[in-house]
């Protein structure tokens, strides 16, 4: 497999990977299947406003996919060969790195809000019943019942920023391959080059 190949479909799993980390996100807006919680304040997870899953794991994942996957045509681009490959090689470590930055800030939001649980609505008021245990409620699902309002919210919030979690993570991996790929290959391609060159020096 080339290494266009390999980029091409590192691409295209960033591009559904993305697509799944959006749909995540936007699902924690509407716990229960209900839009009004997301119109109250403080009725969903703060960390549900910083938009993890559509920025990070979204948006910017789409960035990263779309140059991997139109590598060849800024190899093609370059006036001369050489200028078209070091084009794609430093489009390709620069796209992954900011992939790395997006997917690693989804990955760090859903872990926070993984270990401070949802705010929902106790026996006496809206609070986040969770947030000083340390993640302990997620083995404890008893302590789920607390939540009286939305219905559901702790399963709904775990599934979904666990999802996120993943998904991230998954992304954060295949960037970091095409960036040690990418500067392998520029590595090897530079080593090759001096070799011939001074082989017919």
């Amino acid at each position: 497999m080339s290494s266009r190949t390999f980029a091409w479909r590192l691409g295209v799993a960033l591009f559904v990977l993305a697509i799944c980390c959006m749909l995540a996100n936007t699902l924690l807006y509407f716990p229960n299947w209900k839009a009004n919680y997301a119109r109250e304040e403080n009725h969903l997870s703060k960390y549900v406003w910083n938009f993890a899953g559509i920025s990070g794991g979204g948006l910017v994942i789409f960035l990263s996919a779309a140059v991997f996957m139109n590598l060849d045509d800024c190899r093609r681009r370059g006036n001369h060969r050489s200028c078209g490959t070091s084009c794609a090689l430093f489009g390709s470590v620069a796209a992954a790195l900011i992939g790395l930055a997006g997917s690693g800030y989804c990955f760090v939001i859903s872990a926070m809000a993984l270990m401070e649980g949802p705010p929902c609505l106790t026996d006496t008021e809206w609070t986040y019943p969770f947030e000083n245990q340390g993640g302990q409620y997620l083995m404890n699902h008893t302590l789920w019942e607390m939540c009286k309002e939305p219905k559901g919210v702790v399963e709904w919030n775990v599934t979904l920023f666990s999802i996120l979690l993943v998904l991230s993570g998954i992304e954060a991996l295949i960037c970091a391959v095409q960036a040690i790929a990418s500067l392998l290959g520029g590595l090897c391609r530079g080593w090759c080059h001096r070799s011939h060159y001074t082989l017919n020096a």
